[in-house]
């Protein structure tokens, strides 16, 4: 399997059209070629490419910010000299005059396949800066680790924030290249846009189902997404963000799992097995012990359930990781009604809102964990239709 950018890379006539062009790149740190060389150096080092300047993501160029809201400076490249912007400084889309600095921008984001990603976002907002300008975009794609599987209820309107760019799902299930066709007609783009595309890439193959096992070396393209695992449980854990419960962090399995000092893991699944048990199929729940070294909870021994999504048990199109943390809110509210559940902050800058809402791009899922008469399928009957409506949606934008 290569990447967009081994194939850039090895193929000459994919590259030619950059000849004589100004060139910048849009990275993290799994930007890496299949020998673990970052497309930074690798890109340098082509006689044919011309790199004039480079951006970074959320958590930086380097992804040596931990938290999120962290926010990354503007630098000099220390080895090649050129500009390095950050889009999670001071500005979330491109300045103007930064878009000075470049004829084509290559984007290399490995994307987890979540809407609440903010890669997603920053693609979008180098789209519209980059009709604005004139710029041409070439997204050297990469795979979707949580691969194809759609879930999760539609952004709605008046929702829309930096991790929630347009109105999908949760679990979109596309690559960036497809997204970057989606995010073109869906709000009417008009700009100059290709796809390097993967060569060898089946999205749906086992054991992997979205990612290359045995082929590519896992990097993390973010400080907390250490594993395949995680990313096949983000959609769901991600959540937890917007909840008093942590996600892990400070752990060494960050949003794989959930837990607080004052809660009762075992009654937990219990009450979720109870409730739901067909939302709980392809995956395992464990009771654990966990001691956060920083983030929720430092320090306090925490009671938690981690779900596990790798093994012989791991079940890829039957496992739904929204529905699966959706029951965990649920049986900690049946449980425990009264307990503080919910964080309030002005999450991701979204003033006004509940982070957990923010974070669904709606107030449905919150209404249906705190509606003590909500069962799992009044959650059904508002996420499947939107799940359909995807699902329908996507085809035409498909690539592999």
């Amino acid at each position: 399997m290569k990447t967009g950018l081994d194939r850039l890379l090895s193929e000459p006539d994919l590259r030619a059209p950059l000849k004589g062009r100004r060139v910048a790149l849009l990275a993290h740190p799994a930007s890496v070629t299949e020998d673990l060389t970052h497309a930074i150096d690798a890109l340098v080092a082509c006689p044919d490419i011309d790199i004039t300047a480079a951006f970074g993501p959320q958590h930086g160029m380097k992804g040596d910010l931990q938290d999120n809201m962290m926010e990354s400076p503007d630098y000099r490249d220390p080895v090649h000299g050129f500009p390095v912007f950050s889009l999670y400084g001071e500005v979330r889309r491109p300045r103007d005059e930064w878009m000075d600095t470049f004829d084509v921008i290559l984007i290399d984001l490995q994307d987890l396949g979540c809407r609440i990603y903010t890669y997603v976002t920053t693609l979008l907002y180098v789209l519209e800066a980059a009709q604005k300008h004139g710029k041409t975009v070439w997204v050297l794609d990469r795979p979707n680790p949580a691969g194809r599987p759609v879930e999760g209820t539609l952004l709605q309107p008046g929702y829309e924030s930096f991790v929630g760019a347009g109105p999908m799902p949760m679990r979109h299930g596309l690559t960036m290249g497809e997204l970057g066709h989606w995010f073109i007609d869906h709000f009417k783009l008009d700009v100059d846009y290709r796809v390097i595309e993967m060569q060898g890439y089946a999205i749906d193959a086992a054991p992997g189902y979205g990612w290359p096992l045995l082929e590519r070396a896992w990097i993390n393209p973010s400080p907390n997404a250490p594993t395949l695992s995680m990313a096949r449980t983000y959609a769901g854990t991600v959540m937890l963000e917007g909840a008093t419960l942590s996600e892990g962090r400070g752990t060494t399995r960050p949003l794989e799992l959930f837990g607080a000092p004052d809660i009762d893991a075992r009654a937990a699944i219990a009450e979720m097995q109870r409730r739901a048990p067909d939302w709980l199929a392809g995956c395992t729940l464990r009771e654990m012990w966990f001691q956060p070294t920083f983030h929720k909870h430092v320090g306090q021994l925490c009671h938690g359930v981690q779900i596990h999504v790798e093994g012989p048990h791991y079940d890829h199109a039957a496992f739904r990781p929204w529905r699966v943390q959706a029951l965990g809110f649920k049986a900690i509210r049946a449980l425990w009604p009264d307990y503080d559940l919910w964080r309030d902050f002005p999450y991701e800058y979204a003033f006004g809102k509940l982070p957990i809402d923010v974070i669904n791009g709606g107030r449905s899922l919150r209404e249906w964990v705190d509606d003590a008469g909500a069962e799992a399928g009044d959650l059904d009957a508002i996420a499947t239709p939107d799940e359909a409506a995807w699902a329908e949606t996507r085809k035409a934008f498909l690539i592999y």
